[in-house]
């Protein structure tokens, strides 16, 4: 990244100008009482996000960065994430939609007049614009949030797609590759935006191991459906046993058996599942049984990062797949560009270096790993952003799907969730050991 603070102020407002006409989009395409309700228990009404969204800007660039005067320090515990659980937001004196309009906007032109001519220098927070950059990408987060809140919502599509997806050039790919065994580097202290997780950079040991080349498809997924994926214990962990005899589960989320077809429900459309692309609205639970069917595993959290960032050739950690540039359109599927997954193999000039593709975009992939801290973490600027996550209970998905925004993506960024959660734009790939001389 630049050090010109001209060009660093640009790509902070940058970011925040796309985050912001996300935000608008899926906030304006319903009328008010879709932003008031609560489309499910399991996320906040949209007009929440909206507001919480303003909320953090104005507490960390208008108050802590800019040292302005609080503008809704009565606000502050109504959308404090940690204080109110999303089932019981509804009941909260939440801003009208009007008036959370008018508040993100006041919030936003206050912070862009500090920007100006804020310091990025001076320590963590200001270095290369880290606040603006962080601020961004809590935006972009809670873009994807609102757009999973658009999926569960009833009623007739109100959201359009920017183009066609990518046309699929024919080829036959290979089904697996292998990574060579040895250390590489992990996570990022270089990064300038990256988050507190994600940090400090540090040497991983990896066996060799085989990893997809594509994420699991519709079609591979149906096979173990139809083989009685859903009705053998033996491919399930206990837990995920438990969920599919207790909620009937018979398949991903949002499909349904129609005579001899599988339908979805994407955004209020009802349509044919595609067999050629990833696979998604599956649980952590759902992957890891396929893979056990499969004769296969989840890769590791460190294998997932190594197959995406590691160059055989110079044994250099890079920051996407296909090298440090950031995202174009032509390596990924990301910003909500399209509102599905590109069909798999799609984007060869998103690749790794060992031919590994979509790693970055389309679904979010689990992994077999808890989401715990690496050595020498220290939680910054607060604990909830990760620290108060670490643990057992949750597991760690990567890559990014089609909605996240390439400022809030990248080959080193971590995301968890409990892996009951369905509702997410997630998906997965496989992987599988490899032999004693796989690597010589």
């Amino acid at each position: 990244m630049t050090h010109d603070p001209e060009l660093l102020r640009e790509r902070a407002a940058s970011a925040l100008r796309t985050a912001r006409d996300r935000t608008r989009l899926l906030t304006t395409c319903v009328e008010p009482p879709d932003l008031v309700a609560q489309h499910s228990p399991l996320m906040s009404p949209l007009v929440w996000d909206l507001a919480h969204i303003g909320n953090q800007e104005e507490q960390w660039l208008l108050r802590t960065v800019g040292g302005r005067d609080a503008l809704r320090p009565d606000i502050d515990s109504v959308y404090d994430a940690f204080e109110h659980p999303r089932a019981e937001r509804p009941a909260l004196p939440l801003l009208a939609p009007d008036e959370a309009h008018k508040y993100v906007a006041e919030v936003r032109g206050r912070v862009l007049d500090i920007l100006e001519t804020a310091p990025l220098h001076g320590g963590p927070l200001l270095d290369a614009g880290f606040a603006f950059g962080m601020i961004a990408q809590h935006e972009q987060q809670h873009d994807e949030t609102m757009l999973i809140t658009h999926q569960l919502r009833a009623g007739a599509p109100v959201l359009g797609e920017a183009g066609p997806l990518p046309v699929a050039l024919g080829e036959t790919l290979i089904d697996e590759v292998l990574v060579p065994g040895g250390p590489f580097a992990m996570g990022t202290s270089t990064e300038p935006w990256a988050l507190d997780n994600e940090r400090p950079a540090h040497h991983r040991l990896v066996p060799p191991f085989l990893i997809d080349t594509t994420p699991v498809s519709n079609g591979a997924y149906q096979r173990f459906i139809e083989d009685g994926g859903y009705r053998e214990p033996r491919w399930w962990a206990a837990a995920g046993w438990a969920q599919v005899q207790e909620h009937k589960l018979r398949a991903p989320l949002f499909w349904k058996r129609d005579g001899g077809q599988w339908l979805r429900r994407r955004f209020g459309v009802t349509e044919p599942v595609p067999p050629d692309e990833p696979v998604l609205h599956v649980s952590w639970y759902e992957a890891d049984a396929y893979a056990r069917w499969a004769g296969r595993r989840l890769p590791t959290e460190a294998e997932w990062e190594k197959a995406a960032r590691y160059d055989p050739e110079t044994g250099r950690s890079m920051r996407y797949p296909w090298g440090d540039e950031d995202p174009t359109p032509a390596h990924a599927n990301l910003g909500q560009r399209h509102l599905r997954p590109t069909p798999v193999g799609s984007y060869p000039q998103g690749q790794s270096p060992l031919g590994v593709r979509q790693l970055i975009g389309d679904v979010w992939e689990w992994t077999a790993s808890d989401f715990l801290p690496y050595p020498g973490f220290a939680a910054f600027p607060y604990r909830e952003y990760s620290e108060v996550f670490f643990g057992d209970q949750y597991k760690v998905l990567r890559g990014g799907s089609f909605a996240v925004d390439p400022v809030a993506c990248r080959g080193t960024f971590r995301n968890w969730d409990l892996p009951v959660r369905r509702q997410i734009f997630a998906g997965f790939r496989t992987a599988g050991d490899a032999g004693p001389t796989a690597d010589a």
